[in-house]
């Protein structure tokens, strides 16, 4: 084994990693989105046909008597208004609506759509935060339909915006009171709901809580936004997650103290402080052309106390590591710095990659130079596997005339070549190892990166040279078409990036042995074609990451190899080595071992041939 096989198993266990990566996120998405074009087409054909006029007047009749019969002792007939208030704080501005009072739409002022309104949450007829009431002897409705008092709004002592809408029965016997709170700077708003006559209105003290949340579409790409989009909860103090397209629902039979909606940028997440019993959680992710990522409705259970009182909290806001950390209830595991079979470098995103990127940001205005300046950095952290990598190389390079004459000696045999080749190796003490395990070590920060910059809300409608948005990918060539593996555009960071490889490529077969095997030979130049098909989607914060950090290893090989790398020293050294006494380890000598027993073998079976 010399060093550019090693250096190209390495490439190709980073395309494996990448390949195998996208396979798995995207398989089970499409294979769903498939099942449901299915559904709702069987569902569109079995739609009844429109009542006539006359089957409308009597519905209409049917409708109010039926209406009087459920709301029973909570019937009004001037129930027929819908009145917004609104309340806001420095980050959020939100629409309560008296009809069921609950938030009708939240606005985060911070944060813009790319038609340059403000991004909204929970604003579509599908939002609902709803429970069973009982209004009378065997009738009963949903809050969601009971129009309570216009809210009241205050502000209290703390300089806490207070909306308060209360809803009696016609005895007065039984009162609903929610009510919300907005603090000052938070994303966070407090919704407490108070029962009088907890009795009467819930059965055995128990509350059917139901939550509906839909995600409306917020990014340019919306099957990315889906494959970033995922299912959150602590259930009994457990964080766990489901990513939308690989199942449909979750129940839950211990206490739940949240569930949330991560959106790739944005979270709602509902929390019962007191914590749900237990419960349900179903989704469904709706065709691409209604621009929604996903419908989830979750229908729970909460033990209500003698007081009646039921506390919840609701967080309407980005998927900001730093802020969902302060409430201590693990939101910030919702952020994809690093999950399923590559939870492995999540602690490389919290204590390596965020600390200098925060650091970084409040020095320069730009994210695309913070982004330049966050790879200098870590190059420079990671510079002493960059040396020892390059250093293995030069001594490949001094070995290269042996190399070239046992290959001349042995021909065709692999098997003794390999033997001689080792034994080469051993004598002149280089690791033939010692290019590719730099390498490998550094794949961890790759995908580190990966996770972080897909997942960064800050970079969220930034521009940097031709890329109107660093979350996204320039599209600065659209086809009009799609075309298979690559999609209907070219992006530009992704080209920079692809020749960039391909000139380290260059660079590094121009100082290795020479191959005799086709493969090897031209995988390197192979491997940056891969490169296009795979970059071509992600964020451009990434590609020009890559982009940088190959302009930096292009500039350390020349300079390294050229004025701080010694070749005369290098030889001498490995003379020394081999003037010294060898002591072969336990390793070596069992693969000496099995190479002679395979090369007796072979040499048997060709005398039995004979």
């Amino acid at each position: 084994m010399n060093f550019d096989r090693n250096t190209i198993l390495g490439f190709l266990v980073l395309a494996l990693l990448f390949l195998g990566y996208f396979y798995f996120t995207s398989k089970e998405q499409a294979e769903y989105r498939k099942k449901k074009a299915i559904e709702d087409s069987i569902a569109l054909a079995s739609k009844p046909k429109p009542d006539t006029t006359a089957q409308k007047i009597d519905s209409t009749k049917t409708d109010s008597l039926k209406k009087i019969t459920i709301t029973g002792e909570f019937y009004n007939a001037s129930d027929t208004a819908e009145q917004l208030t609104i309340a806001e704080n420095s980050l959020l501005k939100v629409a309560f609506t008296n009809k069921g009072g609950q938030p009708k739409w939240v606005e985060l002022k911070k944060f813009k759509n790319p038609d340059s309104g403000y991004v909204r949450l929970a604003a579509s007829e599908f939002d609902q935060i709803s429970y069973n009431i009982n209004t009378g002897t065997n009738s009963s409705m949903p809050v969601e339909d009971l129009f309570f008092s216009v809210g009241n709004k205050t502000i209290n002592e703390k300089g806490d915006s207070v909306v308060t809408f209360t809803r009696s029965s016609s005895d007065s016997a039984s009162v609903i009171t929610h009510q919300f709170v907005l603090k000052p700077d938070d994303y966070m708003i407090d919704f407490n709901i108070d029962l009088k006559g907890t009795d009467k209105l819930l059965n055995q003290g128990i509350m059917n809580f139901s939550w509906q949340y839909e995600a409306a579409q917020l990014e340019s790409d919306i099957t990315f936004e889906k494959q970033n989009t995922q299912i959150g909860y602590v259930a009994d103090d457990e964080y766990d997650y489901h990513t939308i397209g690989r199942r449909s629902s979750k129940e839950f039979s211990n206490p739940v103290k949240w569930i949330g909606v991560r959106q790739r940028f944005f979270n709602t997440i509902l929390v019962a402080k007191n914590d749900f019993k237990d419960g349900k959680i179903e989704w469904n992710i709706p065709p691409d052309n209604e621009h929604k990522i996903v419908d989830a409705t979750a229908n729970m259970r909460i033990e209500v106390p003698a007081t009646g009182n039921i506390p919840f909290s609701i967080y309407y806001g980005p998927a900001d590591y730093t802020i969902l950390r302060k409430y201590d209830m693990r939101f910030d595991k919702l952020i994809n710095l690093g999950q399923g079979p590559y939870a492995f470098v999540r602690p490389v995103n919290r204590f390596l990659i965020y600390p200098i990127f925060d650091f970084m940001k409040k020095l320069v205005v730009s994210y695309g130079l913070v982004i330049a300046l966050l790879t200098i950095v870590i190059r420079l952290l990671i510079s002493p596997l960059t040396y020892s990598s390059y250093l293995s190389g030069a001594k490949m390079k001094v070995l290269r005339p042996e190399i070239a004459k046992l290959r001349e000696k042995h021909g065709s045999d692999q098997q003794q070549m390999s033997m001689e080749q080792m034994k080469l190796f051993r004598e002149a003490g280089v690791n033939p190892l010692g290019g590719c395990i730099p390498a490998l070590l550094q794949i961890p920060i790759f995908f580190a990166l990966y996770s972080f910059f897909n997942s960064n809300v800050d970079l969220r409608g930034q521009d940097f040279l031709w890329s109107n948005d660093l979350s996204a990918y320039d599209a600065f060539i659209n086809f009009g078409v799609h075309i298979p593996l690559l999609g209907s555009h070219l992006s530009l960071f992704t080209i920079t990036a692809v020749i960039t490889s391909f000139f380290i490529s260059l660079y590094s077969m121009s100082i290795t042995p020479d191959q005799n095997n086709p493969v090897l030979k031209y995988m390197p130049y192979i491997f940056p074609v891969f490169l296009l098909f795979i970059f071509n989607r992600l964020p451009a914060a990434l590609t020009w990451y890559y982009t940088v950090s190959n302009i930096i290893t292009l500039g350390l090989q020349f300079v390294i190899l050229n004025y701080i790398i010694d070749h005369d020293k290098i030889l001498a050294k490995i003379e020394a080595n081999r003037k010294k006494p060898k002591r072969k380890s336990k390793w070596q000598e069992r693969f000496e071992q099995m190479q002679e027993q395979q090369k007796k073998l072979k040499e048997s079976q060709q005398k039995s041939r004979r």
